[in-house]
């Protein structure tokens, strides 16, 4: 079942805004942040190029440079089966633009004030890289935009890597500071985000007899992290854990859950419990009578679902028959209409970014280079 994946075609979205009746001066740039993955299979080795390049990701100490390189080298070819066998590529940009699109296209109709909505996606590692996103924005004329960050749980990791970029690039592609940035840096108990998974986990406990469905255990799965970064103090496995916490919540708590990590690289300390050291310790039990994997730190499909969790994982399953995996959003119509209302809330509070933000920044700015000194640099109240 997990190896019949309907192929999605991967392809541009426009960018043009979605109304032409208003100046494009008065356009608001929505931009999707998220570190992207390679189109077509023949892409993997740029993509990882600049992936272990990125010490906010993977710090490979004062040789990240050369050893970044060396570790793409050499993961290339397995990297590039995987996507191959899951299409020929990601689907991340497919449905990256989809999704932007159709916010942009609700916002028009629910927040006028703001209208219209042009949208955009940034990713960190793959095109459109951050510098195309804003060679475009620059050529459309947006003078204020809102970066959206695609990672519902805030990580200097990730989600930081981001907004660095954007702020490195701005430097080159807009050093006028034309366009005026706000951002929404985190959402991990969003209603757009909890309500639609637990609709999902419901969807996958009524595949289980009636008799059984009770004793089902949820494992949530997100991608995990060196432990190095969370001894920094990072946000990221507290906000999981309470995207995690809201979802089980909303379900009144119904069946038994863990919260389990995933898609370690390299021989470091990294978060666990490993995904799939649990589902090893539980999938033979004889009170538990099934599992549901729940991508809970993504927002669409990409190689980690699609490969790592319905293909490497159920091939390694002794008791497969008893796994399922909860949808992603991808094009779920309740996720992408609650991310429209987080870009109109956002834009409406005025606030440039989150109260955790300037925290976060304190506790991780000796980690990175060529940044700002305070996030209000960058960002502004619209």
């Amino acid at each position: 079942m997990f190896r019949s994946i309907a192929r999605l075609p991967i392809g541009r979205l426009r960018w043009n805004s979605t109304s032409s009746t208003s100046p494009a001066s008065t356009a608001t740039g929505v931009v999707f942040m998220n570190m992207g993955g390679p189109n077509k299979a023949n892409e993997t080795n740029d993509f990882l190029m600049r992936l272990f390049s990125d010490k906010d990701l993977i710090p490979l100490g004062p040789l990240q440079g050369i050893m970044g390189k060396v570790i793409a080298r050499l993961r290339t070819k397995s990297i590039e089966e995987k996507y191959n066998e899951i299409g020929g590529g990601s689907p991340i940009r497919y449905w990256s633009e989809y999704q932007c699109d159709r916010v942009c296209k609700r916002l028009d109709e629910i927040s006028p004030q703001s209208a219209p909505h042009k949208p955009y996606v940034a990713f960190r590692y793959a095109k459109p890289l951050t510098e195309d996103m804003l060679a475009k924005m620059k050529e459309d004329g947006v003078t204020r935009a809102v970066a959206f960050s695609q990672y519902p749980q805030w990580s200097s990791s990730t989600s930081a890597s981001s907004m660095h970029e954007l702020f490195r690039q701005r430097k080159i592609y807009d050093p006028e500071k034309t366009v005026k940035w706000s951002f929404i840096d985190r959402w991990p108990k969003a209603e757009c985000l909890v309500s639609p998974f637990a609709r999902f986990i419901n969807d996958k406990l009524s595949e289980f007899p009636a008799e059984d469905r009770d004793k089902v255990v949820i494992l949530f799965s997100a991608h995990s992290l060196p432990m190095e970064i969370v001894n920094r103090g990072d946000s990221y496995p507290a906000e999981v854990a309470a995207s995690v916490y809201a979802v089980m919540e909303r379900l009144k708590f119904k069946n038994p859950y863990r919260l389990v990590w995933q898609s370690k690289v390299g021989p470091k300390p990294w978060l666990g419990a490993q995904t799939t050291s649990i589902v090893e310790k539980l999938e033979l039990q004889d009170d538990v009578k099934g599992l549901i994997l729940v991508p809970i730190a993504f927002t669409s499909d990409h190689i980690e679902t699609l490969h790592e969790l319905d293909i490497e994982l159920m091939e390694d399953a002794k008791n497969p028959k008893i796994i399922k995996r909860a949808s992603s959003f991808n094009d779920d119509e309740e996720f992408i209409s609650g991310l429209a209302d987080l870009v109109k809330e956002h834009i409406e509070s005025g606030r440039p970014y989150s109260n955790q933000l300037e925290l976060d920044w304190l506790l991780s700015k000796k980690y990175t280079t060529d940044t700002f000194e305070h996030p209000s640099e960058l960002f502004s109240s619209h």
